[in-house]
């Protein structure tokens, strides 16, 4: 665990109760390194997205505290949540222009971001003729304008087929690599998880309590065989035992 005095985001005790008795999350203590990508995985219900909406401030926990600068901080839905009549460079550049980024600046940060997630040549396109997995990049380059030091990911890649989703996962590793922003990264995928984090936390099942960490030791820019290697095999199958567990 990263020292919470370093650390880019810090759970210490987080719990949440709704106000109709269910009981989310209980006694969530979890550090994020400045540069270390973390992944969450459980069984659904538990409350792995409840922990990245208190950690964004949408929620506030019934106990327990959160230190984080929500001031540069990136949300990566699970929906692209684009804005239908704008282009891709026009919900780019939103974020920045809700902060009052001056237009040349934004307009130049949106082209970055939009070159880096591999999108050029599609900035005129609206989000009615983009792929599932350009929309996300889109959400993704989005988020980047801004450069957040901490970004989370809200299972961003679930709804998109098997080989874009890897695709994805290699993009925003790379993205990873160069900026080094700290993550928390919520999945279903074991693989996902594995093959993007430094760590890997399994939670219970409801109320959602972390059971397992799983480090991942592999050095980054990880390519994409290293699904196929008996090391990361391994290790998918330590964190796949830690949610059979956690299931019950």
């Amino acid at each position: 665990m990263a020292d919470a005095g370093t650390a880019a985001l810090s759970f210490a005790g987080v719990g949440m109760v709704f106000p109709d008795g269910t009981q989310a999350v209980h006694d969530v203590t979890i550090d994020v390194a400045r540069g270390e990508l973390v992944a969450i995985v459980g069984p659904s219900g538990c409350g792995k997205s409840t922990l990245l909406r208190i950690a964004s401030g949408l929620l506030d926990p019934t106990s327990g505290h959160v230190t984080v600068d929500r001031e540069h901080l990136g949300y990566v839905f699970q929906d692209p949540t684009l804005l239908p009549w704008r282009t891709v460079s026009g919900n780019v550049e939103l974020l920045a222009e809700l902060h009052d980024v001056p237009r040349a600046r934004r307009r130049r940060a949106a082209q970055e971001a939009i070159d880096l997630v591999g999108l050029s040549g599609f900035e005129s396109h609206y989000p009615k003729a983009l792929s599932g997995g350009m929309r996300m990049r889109t959400s993704l380059a989005r988020a980047l304008t801004l450069e957040p030091p901490m970004f989370l990911f809200d299972e961003p890649f679930g709804a998109v087929d098997e080989i874009t989703r890897e695709r994805l996962n290699e993009q925003t590793q790379q993205l990873f690599v160069r900026s080094r922003f700290a993550g928390l990264f919520v999945t279903h995928s074991i693989a996902e998880a594995v093959f993007m984090a430094d760590r890997v936390l399994v939670m219970s099942a409801r109320p959602g309590r972390i059971i397992a960490e799983v480090r991942v030791p592999f050095a980054f820019p990880r390519p994409a065989e290293l699904r196929f290697d008996p090391a990361f095999a391994g290790l998918a199958g330590q964190v796949s035992a830690a949610l059979r567990e956690a299931i019950g």
